[in-house]
């Protein structure tokens, strides 16, 4: 199907399903119960969900196959939100050419950073995107805030006013971004008995250009073009002794990295369209790290699953306080209820980074490959005790002949 094997066809399909469901999947408890803290079927959350999904599906072509750590690759993030912020200002709301323009824009400047950055391996590639990082930070929060041409509007975050001319704007459109009058924030909520489910007409843009994009992964891990980088991480110096200049492979990685990164920029404007300074800071460079390593460097859907599992504890873990807590242990008697809110609370709330933290740490240690290979051990355990469980029929097993040396 599509170019693909069983095996990968098999995975493009599932990852399918689960992101056209998650609506369904991600709010398991009804609306009015004391669990529905848990759910994270909200269009803004699943929205993040996939856009981050993309950022680090494209993270790990760079680092996942060719082993080039980068440090760097909010700046391709930022760059393709501003782009798709001054399409809105200047033309329309229109996404389609928002979004082209933050690929395109992400690519020359990958292109640029690219070629000089990789002239080093090692943590001097690191240290050089790491760099290019924060003065492209600094651009963009302090010098290209000059108001003779105020480009990125500084900390306040570029934005659309109403006095911008937007050529091709036209009263019967939406005044927010929209694909040809349908717009990003239309939501049709669905009621279940005491469940609710919101389809929103963003998160499914965003989900079809997911699997668009995990596809072109696909095809990318499976290409001669993906197993030269896989080389490359595997023992670059004896492929430069054979005579082989490995620099276009990893340019054209760290290209179509970036590409990825100005894509996921574009949907976060085409969203919300408000572009600042803090999507280009190191943090956002060091989060799609963690993404990427704890879903699973080098494996197709691991960074999906890594994105998912922070932004879920970023965005359910964060709102748990001390009065839900004081709920959950209620029924204990007061002291021992005081002393359980003490000891959770480090955990949660605004402390929820010490508990992404400590699984972090557990996973590196335990699960080197990441969540995805925590998946495979699990199923490689219940095969076992599948197989242990099933009773030997002896009765139609074939009587062993004695053997007999010849």
């Amino acid at each position: 199907m599509l170019g693909l094997d069983k095996k990968d066809a098999t995975l493009l399909i599932v990852v399918a399903v689960l992101t056209l469901c998650a609506p369904f999947i991600l709010n398991p408890f009804p609306t009015d119960s004391a669990m529905a803290q848990f759910n994270a079927g909200y269009p803004d959350l699943m929205q993040r969900f996939i856009i981050f999904g993309i950022f680090a599906i494209g993270y790990n072509i760079l680092f996942g196959l060719t082993g080039y750590l980068s440090f760097g690759h909010a700046a391709f993030l930022g760059v393709g939100s501003y782009s798709a912020v001054w399409i809105f200002k200047l033309f329309s709301y229109n996404v389609l050419p928002a979004i082209g323009l933050s690929v395109v824009v992400a690519a020359i400047f990958s292109l640029f950073i690219g070629f000089v950055s990789l002239r080093r391996s090692g943590i001097y590639f690191s240290i050089l995107t790491l760099a290019f990082a924060q003065m492209s930070f600094a651009l963009a929060y302090s010098v290209l805030s000059n108001p003779k041409f105020n480009l990125t509007n500084g900390e306040t975050g570029l934005q659309v006013y109403a006095d911008d001319p937007q050529w091709f704007h036209r009263d019967s459109l939406p005044d927010l971004p929209h694909l040809f009058g349908l717009s990003m924030r239309s939501t049709y909520t669905l009621d279940v008995g005491a469940w609710s489910f919101d389809f929103n007409a963003g998160y499914y843009l965003c989900a079809v250009i997911m699997m668009v994009v995990f596809y072109l992964a696909i095809r990318i891990f499976r290409s001669p073009f993906g197993m030269m980088l896989r080389a490359v991480k595997s023992n670059q110096q004896r492929m430069n002794y054979t005579g082989l200049n490995t620099r276009p492979y990893t340019l054209a990685a760290f290209v179509i990295s970036g590409m990825y990164a100005g894509l996921a920029g574009g949907l976060m404007a085409a969203m919300d369209p408000l572009a600042g300074a803090e999507r280009m800071q190191w943090t956002a460079s060091g989060e799609v790290v963690l993404m990427t390593i704890l879903g699973g460097t080098g494996t197709l859907i691991g960074p999906i699953l890594g994105a998912g599992f922070i932004k879920y504890f970023e965005n359910i873990f964060s709102k748990i306080n001390d009065t839900v807590l004081h709920e959950w242990f209620a029924l204990l008697p007061d002291g021992i209820e005081d002393f359980m809110v003490f000891i959770v609370h480090p955990f949660i709330g605004k402390g929820w980074h010490l508990t992404l933290g400590l699984l972090f740490m557990l996973v590196v240690i335990f699960l080197p490959g990441g969540l995805v290979e925590g998946g495979q051990r699990l199923s490689r355990l219940l095969k076992r005790r599948g197989t242990k469980a099933k009773p030997e029929d002896s009765e139609h097993r074939p009587e062993e002949k004695p053997h007999v040396a010849e």
